[in-house]
């Protein structure tokens, strides 16, 4: 059977002052009136019934997403006690959806993703499940066609075509500088690492096997009490131990076979304050106003952002992004935005919590 996994974890400290560890990215409505989470959910929605859409993410976030989601039955809800990085959210799904169906194909979704059309979407989506079930032993993943030289994204080179729009994977590579990315993307032979799979679970919980053995022991050890009394002294006392690491590092760039399917799509991974210009449209000077009330006076190039009815105006000022939340107002350059988390670590230094 088929099954969706949407990878709901973490923070998202990029994104503060909006993202707090209560009310993570995921459930942030920046775009048309629904948060990331929703948008996730109504897009596999469209190809799976709800049955067979899981969530996984941390277990002090269970409260504010299983809210966001009420139609998921209770059980399709799996928290983790601390997050360890995909490999261990991937593999945790994966054994606990094999204890109960040993045939299950499993799609991850990350829940931070703005992807259009969604036609192109469900086609590339049943595509790699389909290679998925026809080649066992591969693991599949989804390749965003590249549409300038970012560096800011992985690449995953492709190797022998196995027919339209599926691939061998030669390799992957990490965040590249301009000129390798330039290339990658003039050859056409690349495409960005969008963090979406589809797998047999028993296939990828073989390749965790192989290459990261203590956390797939430790994992089986998790979904085998899954249904019992146990599982939660489980989760508590052996998930924190796992080492913390990616799939990417884990597993995929080791992996004995790796096939992708192109996925011909605009695609933002919403990581950060600028990455919304791809999203939101500019004005004619410019400015990216993701909040319901904002004018700009000979201002150019400024991200603002607001949640609720606030007004936010400028007046001559450049490339700014301005975010405004209940209690906390962030301030800073475009080009600065990636300090972002070092500043909320000055601020969790100074009071403690409270604007965490």
């Amino acid at each position: 059977m088929r099954h969706a996994v949407i990878m709901a974890g973490g923070v998202g400290m990029r994104l503060w002052p909006l993202s707090r560890k209560s009310r993570p990215k995921q459930v942030l409505r920046l775009f048309s009136g629904a948060s990331l989470l929703r948008q996730c959910y109504d897009r596999v929605a469209a190809l799976f019934p709800r049955e067979q859409i899981h969530v996984i993410t941390n277990q002090a976030h269970l409260p504010v997403i299983t809210k966001e989601l009420p139609e998921l039955p209770p059980a399709n809800f799996i928290g983790e006690p601390v997050g360890r990085d995909t490999a261990n959210a991937v593999g945790l799904a994966a054994a606990v959806l094999a204890q109960k169906d040993p045939q299950a194909v499993v799609g991850i979704f990350p829940a931070d993703h703005v992807i259009t059309p969604l036609d192109r979407f469900r086609a590339s989506v049943t595509q790699a499940y389909d290679a998925a079930e026809s080649n066992p032993d591969a693991l599949v993943t989804l390749g965003i066609r590249p549409t300038r030289a970012d560096t800011n994204y992985g690449y995953i080179h492709r190797g022998n075509r196995i027919q339209e729009g599926l691939y061998e994977v030669e390799e992957f590579i990490e965040k590249p500088n301009v000129a390798s990315a330039m290339k990658f993307v003039a050859t056409g032979e690349y495409y960005w690492n969008s963090g979406m799979f589809a797998w047999r679970a028993a296939t990828i919980l073989d390749q965790l096997k192989k290459h990261l053995p203590q956390s797939h022991a430790s994992i089986r050890d998790i979904a085998a009490a899954w249904d019992s009394a146990d599982r939660q002294q489980k989760l508590q006392t052996i998930y924190p131990t796992l080492m913390r690491i990616s799939i990417d590092f884990a597993v995929m760039e080791r992996a004995d076979r790796v096939l992708v399917v192109e996925m011909g799509c605009h695609w933002v991974d919403v990581g950060s304050w600028p990455a919304i210009e791809a999203v939101v449209h500019a004005d004619s000077d410019g400015n990216v106003s993701a909040c319901p009330r904002a004018v700009h006076l000979g201002s150019r190039g400024n991200i603002v952002v607001c949640e609720d009815q606030h007004l936010i105006a400028t007046i001559g000022v450049d490339d700014l992004v301005i975010v405004h939340s209940p209690d906390a107002t962030l301030i800073c350059t475009r080009r600065d935005a990636t300090g972002i988390k070092e500043l909320v670590d000055m601020i969790r230094q100074q009071y403690g919590d409270e604007f965490a």
